[in-house]
């Protein structure tokens, strides 16, 4: 063990237990109420399900799935699985049949561990096509108990070389890849982003997102080696806000949907009132200037008065403690970044993938540059290639895929490299800006390389769009399909007295609003990028359609193929 986290995580808890034993190590919902778990606690219920998985027959170097969404009981599996010596495979709920059976039978997963009889059954319906799976268990079941003493050798035996997990990108063309990620892949991602994450007994950090993704679990691992507290969301992601005012955590990790609904969420409200757009945008512009330090004293009374009136109710809104808050996988508007600033509220964007333990660079309290995504951490190198791609190197990087040496091959190169397949740039100052994904490339008939995420990103940060796809590859010009934020949308349309229909997007004032929104976004962009023609769908994608993956990435091609008819009009009406 070193002196800052045990040299495995299959001795995490019993390592947890001995430094904070009846500090609170989870907070969660039962029957409506908060209760809560010590570290001593959480030690105890995972040396019985360890010993349980080992009684069941589970051997060391087995996988073991986990199938339900974020609950304490996933983690409670999760170390028990990694105290049994034996190697953790999540898998997302919303997975649909053809990858879930993918993932259990590619990763050769003996037991499953399931949130509910609906998963469980699932799960059963597949066995024919799982031949190495043995046993399919609900949460909390009771299980034949191996000694505690096979467990705790179990344990000991495991070496920072070996599999802790395996972790199934979802893929946005085929069917996902296993990362395998060893104890020391894991750990050495803790020894780079501690030291920049102060937090310890007291502190809460509200987890919503998906243990299944390796952000959720990666956050777990910090929150509990430095004492602090998980405080668990209750259930149903549209009461996330609602809730963060009951749980007031001191550190908060999202994607930036979040973020950017609250900011949209208050923007509405102002623009209710009479010069209320203005007097918000004028309250953020002072908010950064007192944030940097530049506010003049002539602007210090207009500042305390949009303190009483707006940023100390935003932080209210978070719980009135928070003091961290995470973003990342994908860009956040800048916009946001500056209204939750302006209130009190640093949000830190930070970047990474799968195979490279979940981390390569991130903004901290020490070095923060916004716009970009942070320099790298300690201990990973990064480098740009000739064509744009950022590569990077270190012992946080996965090993390969597993039993997918071709696929492991063309991601590490001889010398150690993860080909990351995104594409950047790194400043003077070596913070890292991501600029696209170097497979997503468009190149027009005119030869014209185009990097959609450009366009797409700009479009998207009217208040007004959900989404919005670039289309053109071998085509003459850029055209988009985009869908509406429907709560957005009602909103303006209650204000404004518009009765949109049972099809938003078919109604003009509404098509109205996305022609602004594609307009202004065309004015930042190169002429050979801008939007030259789109269409509204009605419907937003989603995972059970296909056009999205479980971690909410667009599938490309099946949205292409989904809509090859809208794509088709589009060209037909444009002009050249």
């Amino acid at each position: 063990m070193t002196a800052d986290r045990p040299e495995t995580l299959a001795v995490f808890t019993e390592w947890t237990a001995e430094r904070y034993g009846t500090e609170t190590a989870l907070r969660f919902r039962r029957d409506g109420e908060w209760r809560t778990l010590s570290y001593a606690g959480l030690r105890d219920t995972v040396r019985e399900l360890g010993r349980g998985l080992a009684g069941l027959g589970v051997a060391p170097g087995e996988r073991v799935a986990v199938l339900a969404e974020t609950r304490p009981e996933w983690t409670y599996t999760h170390f028990a699985v990694l105290a049994a010596g034996a190697v953790l495979v999540p898998v997302y709920p919303t997975a649909g049949e053809e990858e879930l059976a993918w993932v259990l039978g590619d990763s050769e997963a003996v037991a499953v561990v399931c949130e509910d009889v609906a998963q469980a059954d699932r799960v059963t319906a597949l066995r024919a096509k799982l031949p190495r799976l043995r046993d399919v268990m609900l949460m909390g079941e009771r299980l034949p108990l191996a000694s505690a003493g096979e467990l705790a050798a179990r344990a000991a035996a495991v070496r920072p070389g070996d599999d802790a997990a395996i972790v199934y990108t979802s893929g946005t063309t085929g069917l996902p890849k296993g990362c395998r990620l060893t104890h020391g892949n894991l750990g050495a991602v803790q020894d780079a982003t501690l030291p920049l994450v102060a937090g310890g007994p007291g502190d809460s950090t509200y987890l919503y997102l998906p243990l299944a993704h390796l952000l959720a679990q990666l956050i777990q691992f910090t929150t509990l080696l430095e004492g602090g507290e998980l405080c668990y969301y209750g259930g149903r992601i549209e009461d996330v806000v609602a809730e963060l005012t009951e749980a007031r955590p001191t550190h908060l990790p999202s994607v930036p949907r979040l973020f950017e609904k609250l900011h949209s969420v208050v923007l509405g409200l102002a623009e209710a009132r009479e010069g209320g757009r203005a007097r918000f945008e004028e309250a953020v512009r002072l908010g950064v200037l007192e944030a940097e330090g530049r506010l003049p004293e002539s602007s210090r009374e207009a500042w305390r008065a949009a303190e009483e009136s707006l940023y100390s109710l935003v932080r209210a809104a978070f719980g009135g403690r928070l003091r961290w808050a995470l973003t990342g996988g994908a860009p956040i508007a800048p916009a946001t970044l500056d209204f939750l600033r302006a209130c009190g509220i640093r949000v830190f964007e930070g970047y990474g993938m799968t195979e490279s333990g979940g981390v390569i660079s991130l903004n901290h309290p020490g070095a923060v540059r916004y716009g970009t995504v942070g320099r790298p951490v300690a201990g990973c190198e990064v480098r740009i290639e000739a064509d744009g791609e950022v590569l990077a190197r270190g012992p946080m990087v996965f090993p390969g895929y597993h039993a997918n040496p071709a696929a492991t091959a063309e991601a590490l190169d001889a010398e150690g490299w993860l080909r990351t397949g995104d594409l950047g740039e790194l400043d003077e100052d070596g913070f890292l800006r991501i600029t696209g994904r170097k497979k997503e490339l468009i190149i027009t008939s005119a030869g014209k390389n185009l990097t959609p995420s450009e366009a797409e990103f700009a479009v998207q940060r009217s208040r007004w769009v959900s989404r919005a796809v670039m289309i053109g590859d071998r085509r003459p010009y850029p055209v988009a399909l985009i869908t509406l934020d429907p709560e957005e949308v009602a909103a303006w349309a209650a204000r404004e007295g518009v009765d949109p229909g049972p099809d938003p997007s078919a109604h003009p004032a509404v098509r109205a609003l996305v022609e602004e929104a594609v307009a202004t976004a065309n004015e930042g962009l190169s002429r050979p990028s801008r939007i030259r023609a789109f269409h509204i769908l009605r419907d937003d994608f989603t995972i059970a359609d296909g056009t999205l993956t479980p971690t909410l990435k667009l599938r490309r091609p099946a949205i292409a193929t989904r809509y090859a008819g809208e794509i088709a009009a589009l060209y037909g009406e444009g002009k050249g």
